[in-house]
């Protein structure tokens, strides 16, 4: 990253137009311990704006809850207009998941993957909740590569934002800027996660690819590199990445509006 403090400056820049023009009062973001919601929390506190962070467990591993407490210990310490607040979710998740009905073997991963969405779900209400109480807009902790690149995250769940700060950055950059910022480093070093099962997998996992690896992915798909180019370990993370970009594709287009023809009006 060339110009971190330009890229902080133009970030904060753009929130504080965006609040002024929005008419609205301040900030509301989720903190989850991961890299991407402590950048873009810090990012909001240089508003100078209030920013209201909340931390919102639903069986969370105790590695995440701790890095996202000591985030929000020094974002509270250093700066004045921030405020941190604690809604454990987890018994509205578990009142939720034994009112649902039994489900056959055929379809257990599918319900487990229902009940992981689920669960940002439940993170997205509760921030429009108080987004709503306090007029504060939702800011977004989505980068580049999961929005736009391979679609990784919740429908309506951490998708449901108002405005996205960090959404033209890469990654890898946003783990630089979050250095620039004075991040901590155990965010800093933790493999990425969505928070969303109780095995505490990482996004790698999950995808089977390293965010680096998918960024690259992301930059030959743009420039139409043809695969047969491509050495084998290449053309596997090229494969990955297709794959869930096409999947996904619902979550990064406009939703659908049937167009009634004139004459049926």
């Amino acid at each position: 990253m060339k110009s971190p403090g330009k890229i902080k400056a133009h970030i904060v820049n753009w929130l504080n137009n965006y609040i002024e023009s929005a008419q609205m009062e301040g900030f509301v973001v989720g903190v989850s311990g991961g890299i991407d919601s402590a950048v873009t929390s810090t990012l909001c506190a240089h508003t100078n704006k209030p920013v209201l962070c909340l931390e919102m467990p639903i069986h969370q591993a105790q590695d995440q809850v701790s890095r996202a407490q000591e985030h929000l210990a020094w974002l509270e310490s250093t700066f004045p207009n921030v405020k941190a607040v604690r809604i454990d979710l987890t018994p509205l998740f578990d009142s939720f998941q034994h009112s649902l009905p039994k489900v056959d073997e055929a379809t257990a991963d599918q319900h487990l993957l229902s009940l992981a969405n689920t669960r940002a779900r439940f993170r997205m209400s509760t921030l429009y909740y108080f987004a709503a109480l306090h007029r504060y807009l939702v800011a977004g902790t989505g980068n580049k590569v999961e929005d736009f690149g391979v679609g990784f995250y919740t429908k309506y769940g951490d998708g449901g934002v108002d405005l996205s700060p960090i959404a033209d950055l890469m990654k890898t950059q946003v783990f630089a800027l979050g250095d620039y910022l004075g991040v901590n480093e155990n965010i800093l070093n933790a493999p990425p996660t969505d928070g969303l099962w109780s095995d505490n997998r990482s996004d790698e996992d999950q995808i089977g690819a390293s965010y680096a690896a998918l960024e690259w992915a992301m930059e030959a798909q743009e420039k139409n590199q043809d695969p047969a180019t491509m050495s084998p370990e290449e053309q596997r993370v090229y494969s990955i990445y297709m794959r869930f970009h096409k999947a996904n594709q619902h979550k990064m287009q406009p939703i659908p509006v049937c167009q009634i023809p004139k004459e049926f009006l």
